[in-house]
Parts: structure tokens; C-alpha cells; sequence
């Protein structure tokens, strides 16, 4: 086990041990002749006594040497315990927050029986949605993005460190072969383009990296040109950011170091700056802001001339909207659509300044169909179904959201993914509609933009005349029900005083 960890289980015994016999900590330290203030470091986690200290300790205690060192706490304590014994603890990312481990340990430390109830609440909880360390993990990743507004000034300026090396390489207009051509020349990197459907299990897989004395990039032949080049850009962050800790395939089965997942998003937040330069999206963007009324054709130019995907345009835009235009209240989602069923899946979210809606809520839940999101791709699934497909849709609309003065304008793009037709995909930044938005984007009231009452989910939603349900009310009536009950109690209360 890990040394801290050792010493905060041995220091929340010693303080269950002695709140059991009623001792304070100076009379504790009478008995043991260890002084007060080294106890009471022994019990914060930060110290762990020596063998001599340890006999006159369990001598005062009244127990065993072996009982006091042992790893075993009282029942109270399990789910403490079992968190600082499975290393769960390590794996969270606390420095990201300002935090040390030991910072949290101390927190414990002051009230170790109250913490352990809630560990175990969270557990359980966990539990129920089958939730594990990764969910943590990338939770964490999304609140360290969220905290900095999804901007970071210091790959952005290795990225122009980046261009400058190579001026006459024009990144944004090279093919996916010239930029390969230049990964193997510089940092010996091979790029191969293989036929991974040959493998089933592996078909869903964009690349791989194969690591070694001849190190290659291995690519999925079924890729379009855009994302080859965003790969082999992200493979490029890797050596110029000096990461060595990855992941090696593009597909996260699982996650067992943070350090991985927080280098996957440096590289391609360095390959979306290199591909997207930001004073030229910028510019692009300033032109687009002006126009009196929403042009779908206008903002699919832009991308179109960066030759991205629409996840990389979006995510994009998420990183340069708040910094260079103080359009910092937005949210950005992915949703995925099986397109032979009517099964919607959030697969990516972020949330800027707050807890924006729409947002996860529950399992098995039927988000809102009134979304621009849904309803793209439900258009999207009618376009495959009479073959006539065009993508990607684009959409734009007005959303308030039903019993409140929330109004987001909400953008949306819609394509079938490369790897799986199947499945339709729908990126989505949504704007809360201040008045810093209202001056920055003169279209936002464009009386062709259609605006509609929406909600979070259909079993959370009261809206009596809609169309769009596909399940019923039932978290709705059952917290009005809720609220009816409270409100009788506390007029009968009232009346009784």
C-alpha cells in the first residue's frame, strides 16, 4: 500500500482507538509519553511513529502491537478504508484543483465517521449506475476544462512556436499524406493505413499507435481526410508538447491513469489550434457575427475551408469563443442516435460558468424531442431512410426553457458517423442569451429562428400539449405530488401555531 495511505489508516485508528476510551489527546500523551502535537500529526495522516513509539502507544491503548499497526478499521470505517487500500484515491487528480491528497486526508481526518458514511452514500450511488473510476476520471477532465473556459494560452502559443519552425509548411491546405511525409521525417514516426475491418473488434478504432525502436502511427483506411490529418496533427502535439504517457489505440476502453486522458486532451486541443489557427477563425468569426440575419450556408463555409469535421469545428469554437469574444456562457454536447431505433445517447458535455440545460440527468430517461439536437437527427435518420442524404445538416433555434427565463441560442450539426453509418452524431454549442451575447451576435433575433419551450426529459416534463412525448410524466407527477404534500403540512403547521 501506498506510504500515505498507511499513515492515515494508522492515524484513524489511533484516533478511533482513543475516542473509544475517552482520552484526550494530552492525556493520551501522558500515558504514552508521546507529546500532544506529534499525536496529533500521527492522526492528521502526516507522521507514522517509529516501533518504540508505537509499543508505548498500544501500551496506553491497551492493545496489541499487532492490533494497532493491522489495516483492519472498525465497521464505520470500511468504505474509508477500502478507498485508501484500492488506491482509488491516487488516481483523482486534486492537484488540477489546487489540492494535495494529503489536503483531502486532513479533511477526513477531522471527522473520519461522518466522511466514511458519505463515501459509502457515493459508493452505493455509484453502484446503482454502474459508475467507475473512469466516470470519475473524466468528470474530473471535464470541470479542469470547464474551470479554464476550455482555453489554454500555453499550447496555444507551442502551436505558433510549432508554425513558425516549419513557416513554409502551410498546415491548414496539406493533405493527410504530405503531413505524414513530414511526422516520419522529423520524429521517425511511420504512418500506415491499414484495413482494420479485416478485425472486427477492432473496426470501430480510428488509430493505433505502435510504440518502440521503429515507432508507427496506424490508421483506419475508413477515415476521411480530415480526421487522418487531425491524427497524424495530434501524434505531431505528442513530440512537440514532450508527452509520453498515452494511450495507444483511440478508443477508450478503459482509463487507468489520468496523466493519459489529460495528455489525450492536450494533443488534440495542439492538433485543433494547428489545423484551426485561431486568428484565422477569429477574423472568419468576426465577419460571420455581423450579418444582420443566420447564414447555415455562411457557417458551413467556415468549416469547410479549415476542412475539419464538425466536432473538431465545434469544439473549436468552444475554445476561442469565450477568450476572444466573452462568450462565456455556453454549453457544448454530442449526441449519438441508432438510427434504426428512437434511442438518443449524450455521449459528451461541457458546461461554461455553470450547469447549463440540457445536461445528463438519468439512465434510461427520454431527453426532449423539441431540441435542435434531436430534431436533426431525426432528420438526419429520414434522410437515410429515403436515400437521399445530405450532410452535414445544420440547424439553429431559440430554446426557453419550460417555467423559467432560461433562452439559449442553440447551434447544431449533424452527420452519420464515418466509422458507423449507423449511428447518427450531433455536436451542439448552445448560448445563454445575455445581453454581451445579444451585442456580439447580431442575428441572435432573427425572426426567421424559430423559438420553442423545451425541457429536460420527457418523465421531467409538465408541458401538458406535447406533441413530441414519447413517455410519460412520471418524475414530473411524482414531484408535484411531492410538493403538494409539503405545502398541506405546512399550511396544517400554520394553522395549528
Amino acid at each position: 500500500m501506498d506510504e500515505q495511505n498507511l499513515k492515515f489508516i494508522f492515524g484513524l485508528k489511533l484516533n478511533q482507538l482513543r475516542s473509544k476510551k475517552n482520552l484526550s489527546l494530552k492525556e493520551l500523551s501522558a500515558a504514552s509519553g508521546v507529546s500532544a502535537s506529534y499525536l496529533n500529526e500521527i492522526e492528521k495522516g502526516k507522521k507514522y511513529p517509529k516501533a518504540d513509539k508505537i509499543v508505548a502507544l498500544a501500551e496506553a491503548l491497551d492493545i496489541s502491537y499487532d492490533d494497532l499497526v493491522s489495516l483492519k478499521l472498525e465497521a464505520e470505517l470500511n468504505p474509508l478504508s477500502e478507498i485508501l487500500k484500492n488506491g482509488t484515491l491516487q488516481d483523482i487528480p486534486f492537484e488540477l484543483f489546487g489540492l494535495e491528497p494529503s489536503d483531502i486526508m486532513e479533511l477526513m481526518s477531522n471527522s473520519p465517521m461522518k466522511f466514511s458514511a458519505l463515501l459509502d452514500t457515493f459508493s452505493k450511488i455509484a453502484r446503482n449506475y454502474d459508475m467507475r473510476v473512469e466516470h470519475l476520471l473524466f468528470a474530473a477532465m471535464r470541470s479542469y476544462q470547464e474551470m479554464n473556459n476550455n482555453y489554454f494560452e500555453d499550447i496555444e502559443n507551442k502551436v505558433d512556436i510549432f508554425v513558425k519552425k516549419y513557416a513554409r509548411f502551410d498546415f491548414r491546405n496539406k493533405n493527410a499524406a504530405a503531413m505524414a511525409e513530414l511526422l516520419t521525417q522529423q520524429y521517425g514516426i511511420e504512418v500506415k493505413v491499414q484495413h482494420f475491418s479485416k478485425e472486427e473488434a477492432i473496426d470501430g478504432i480510428r488509430s493505433i499507435n505502435v510504440p518502440g525502436k521503429h515507432p508507427k502511427l496506424l490508421l483506419n483506411e475508413k477515415l476521411i481526410e480530415a480526421q487522418r490529418k487531425f491524427l497524424i496533427a495530434k501524434e505531431i502535439g505528442f513530440q512537440e508538447l514532450g508527452l509520453k504517457e498515452r494511450a495507444h489505440v483511440s478508443v477508450w476502453n478503459k482509463v487507468d491513469t489520468f496523466d493519459k486522458l489529460l495528455n489525450n486532451f492536450k494533443t488534440s486541443y495542439f492538433a485543433g489550434a494547428l489545423l484551426i489557427p485561431r486568428n484565422e477563425l477569429v477574423n472568419e468569426l468576426k465577419e460571420f457575427f455581423k450579418k444582420p440575419q443566420w447564414d447555415g450556408e455562411a457557417f458551413l463555409a467556415i468549416m469547410n475551408r479549415f476542412d475539419a469535421t464538425p466536432e473538431m469545428y465545434f469544439h473549436r469554437l468552444s475554445q476561442l469563443l469565450p477568450h476572444y469574444f466573452e462568450i462565456d456562457q455556453l454549453y457544448f454536447l454530442r449526441f449519438n442516435h441508432h438510427m434504426p431505433t428512437d434511442f438518443f445517447t449524450l455521449t459528451k458535455e461541457l458546461h461554461f460558468s455553470r450547469l447549463h440545460q440540457p445536461h445528463g440527468v438519468g439512465l434510461s430517461e427520454h431527453y426532449c424531442r423539441r431540441w435542435i439536437t434531436l430534431i436533426l437527427l431525426k432528420d438526419l435518420a429520414a434522410q437515410k431512410n429515403t436515400g437521399t442524404l445530405k450532410y452535414p445538416i445544420v440547424g439553429v433555434q431559440k430554446s426557453r426553457f419550460h417555467q423559467t427565463e432560461n433562452e439559449y441560442f442553440c447551434v447544431s450539426m449533424a452527420r452519420p458517423l464515418v466509422l458507423n453509418p449507423e449511428v447518427g452524431s450531433c455536436v451542439t454549442l448552445g448560448f445563454v442569451m445575455t445581453e454581451k451575447f445579444k451585442r456580439r451576435v447580431r442575428f441572435w433575433n432573427d425572426d426567421r429562428i424559430k423559438l420553442l419551450t423545451v425541457n429536460k426529459t420527457c418523465e421531467r416534463c409538465g408541458i401538458a400539449d406535447c406533441n413530441e412525448r414519447v413517455a410519460q410524466p412520471v418524475i414530473f407527477e411524482r414531484l408535484k405530488a411531492q410538493q403538494k404534500m409539503e405545502d398541506s403540512l405546512h399550511r396544517i403547521i400554520q394553522e395549528n401555531q
